[in-house]
């Protein structure tokens, strides 16, 4: 499959936030920024009774959003198959990101497809939800 240059015409979208509840707003955040690598890059706090952060790539379109609410954030417990896939082609690079997870306490969990397992590691963030670092390029199996 061709990468795309541009958008689709007929879905002018200029940014891609994913987003869900947590109680556990600051071990997510050690979780994304210290553990992954990935960047904090903004946030509020007091909106409406939400806190949030979020947290991607610069200069990228895209990124998470974690949020919290002052009366309580529960969040349905995540299935073994859902999961955040991140391609990080440098394998070294990739083993010194599950290193460090492993060593704030995220050691690496068995994935439920074992397609994940052949050049990917799954790691659990603090509320369930599993990152896969998969070892090639991405788009395709």
């Amino acid at each position: 499959m061709d990468k795309p240059e541009t958008w689709p015409e007929g879905l002018p979208v200029t940014q891609l936030r994913i987003a869900r509840p947590t109680d556990k707003l600051e071990e997510l955040v050690r979780f994304y920024v210290e553990g992954l690598g990935l960047r904090h890059l903004g946030g509020f706090e007091g909106h409406a009774g939400y806190d949030g952060v979020f947290i991607g790539l610069p200069g990228y379109g895209v990124h998470l959003e974690f949020t919290r609410h002052e009366a309580g954030s529960p969040c349905p417990a995540p299935t073994r198959d859902n999961l955040l896939v991140l391609y990080v082609p440098d394998v070294a690079a990739r083993d010194a990101i599950v290193a460090r997870l492993s060593a704030m306490g995220y050691p690496p969990v068995e994935p439920e497809n074992p397609y994940w397992a052949k050049q990917g590691v799954t790691v659990e963030d603090p509320d369930g939800w599993r990152v896969v670092l998969q070892n090639t390029r991405g788009i395709g199996p």
